[in-house]
């Protein structure tokens, strides 16, 4: 080993950057004005070195790139000990400002030496570490350096295994530095409590721009959270919240929150489960949002379309970026109506009985007729039945395939219809009842969030300092959501068919803080769930 680091040292010396004298022998003058005009030469120098102690194998495009801005070493399994020796390197690097080192296994033992770089090298404003398998120990080792670093702006972070630990830690600097503007942590495992501290972040962060939490598994616990984060959030410009769970009740926290927020320019959506009635909850919170200018990658369907075009003449600026009509989700075929429905509507409409229609038929009294003459009368009397809709009711009436219909079997049929009919009727008000309630509920989470993030009026005034030490804390919000489910389980308060049952509940749903209004004001706030913060 020892002679190889003693080749690489003289192989340096006669890369191309070095320089040759007229003579054959350098003095140590000479050598001092070397390393003053080449002051690379002497950080070449130490990496080879490094590399010589840690026993890993120097990295020529390192060697060669030492003096540019970009450094761009991606997927050059450098290791821990890699990493430790280009950090050894660049704690005196004046030159390079974007540091990428993507996919290089590095994990949180290297990053512990290259945090120590960052802490002493204040040039280096853009880093990319995704997919280094850092882990929670990493996001820990990471989060602490920047609640003193001053030169990082931008940071990428993704695919590097960190769960809701991470959210916390990242939250805990995040309320302290302000000088980071763009962060990507995607393709990482957040989820509930992960989306809550995040939404804790983005209420007392003002410097971030650029937030990229995609691929994630932010449901619609965190949802509400990151939403009433984003409403109470006055810098953030863009943010990615694609391939998560949001689903119908994110969408309506997020509707709300675009009620207020007034700095969002581009908001992904694309892939979170929301169907068309969440697209229509989201519009309803753009109706009052003048400053949003790109939606991403919703589902649509020719409805929507009709009402973008109508919302593009009042909003010239606004861009809806979408797949295609339908998304990627197979168009299935209408299914035909029930056929003893259509001939049910027919009579109605002409105002005939059943036995009346059957009799016309039936010339000979017996309330039996053939097949063959039902449908011959069934079609010159202009019932609107195809052929498929005629086979499936004589299969229907004639289950023992006898030639004939008997009108008892019709009566029976249409006893069944009916029956149908009105328990499919239940199922859908029930459905709907719940989607209401759920929605509400939704609702209420995201106001007693947001109010658990607003700072008390008392110190709205004070300096930030001292607000954020007073009033951010990293303890899971999950309280304002789940006191609601269980206030439900005991018997509490509840919504019965779709109607408030006491006025408090009457007085919560109709502020104009919510959707059922058509403006906004601070969220009303409830005698029996007082706020988590007002004490």
């Amino acid at each position: 080993m020892g002679e190889l680091c003693q080749q690489l040292q003289n192989l340096s010396f006669n890369l191309p950057y070095a320089q040759d004298t007229a003579e054959d022998y350098d003095t140590d003058l000479d050598l001092e004005e070397s390393e003053k005009n080449n002051p690379d030469a002497s950080w070449r120098d130490t990496y080879i070195e490094a590399c010589c102690k840690l026993g890993v194998v120097p990295t020529s495009y390192f060697l060669l790139h030492m003096n540019e801005p970009y450094m761009g070493l991606n997927h050059h399994g450098l290791g821990p000990r890699g990493a430790r020796a280009v950090a050894i390197s660049l704690l005196s690097n004046t030159t390079i400002n974007h540091l990428s080192l993507e996919d290089n296994w590095i994990q949180a033992q290297g990053l512990t030496h290259l945090v120590k770089m960052l802490r002493e090298n204040h040039y280096i404003q853009e880093l990319n570490l995704s997919n280094n398998h850092l882990g929670v120990e990493g996001s820990e080792v990471f989060a602490r350096m920047l609640m003193d670093n001053v030169s990082l702006h931008r940071i990428n972070l993704a695919h590097n295994h960190f769960t809701d630990q991470s959210a916390k830690h990242f939250a805990e600097a995040l309320t302290t530095n302000f000088r980071v503007m763009k962060l990507d942590l995607s393709h990482n495992e957040f989820s509930e409590k992960g989306g809550e501290y995040i939404g804790q972040m983005l209420a007392a962060n003002e410097g971030l721009q650029e937030l990229n939490v995609s691929w994630n598994h932010i449901r619609i616990k965190g949802a509400i959270a990151l939403s009433a984060g984003l409403r109470v959030n006055g810098m953030l410009k863009v943010l990615n919240l694609s391939h998560n769970g949001f689903g119908n009740e994110g969408a309506l926290a997020l509707g709300e929150a675009l009620r207020v927020n007034s700095s969002l320019l581009h908001l992904d959506i694309s892939c979170n489960r929301i169907s068309n009635e969440g697209v229509r909850l989201l519009c309803k919170g753009l109706e009052y949002n003048d400053s949003l200018r790109v939606l991403k990658n919703v589902l649509v369907n020719p409805k929507f379309l009709s009402l973008l075009e109508a919302a593009s003449n009042c909003r010239p600026a606004l861009r809806v970026l979408y797949a295609g009509k339908q998304g990627f989700i197979t168009q299935k075929s209408a299914a035909r109506p029930d056929p003893m429905r259509v001939i049910q509507d027919f009579l109605d409409e002409r105002k005939l009985r059943m036995l009346d229609f059957f009799k016309n038929m039936d010339k000979d009294g017996t309330m039996s007729v053939p097949v063959s003459d039902f449908l011959r009368y069934i079609t010159m009397a202009g019932v609107p039945l195809d052929a498929v809709q005629m086979d499936s009711l004589i299969e229907r009436l004639d289950r023992d395939q006898t030639g004939t219909i008997d009108y008892r079997n019709l009566i029976d049929s249409r006893k069944k219809m009916v029956k149908d009919l009105r328990k499919q009727q239940r199922r859908r008000e029930r459905r709907e009842r719940q989607e209401r309630q759920r929605r509400e509920r939704a609702l209420k989470s995201f106001h007693n969030a947001v109010r658990a993030l607003t700072p008390p009026p008392a110190s709205r005034g004070a300096p930030w300092s001292i607000v954020s030490s007073a009033h951010f804390s990293v303890t899971p919000l999950s309280s304002w959501y789940e006191e609601g489910e269980l206030r439900d389980q005991a018997g509490s308060p509840q919504i019965q068919n779709g109607e408030p049952e006491n006025l408090e509940t009457e007085r919560y749903c109709s502020s104009r803080g919510s959707m059922v209004s058509q403006g906004f004001s601070e969220p009303f706030t409830p005698k029996r769930t007082p706020s988590p913060l007002s004490e």
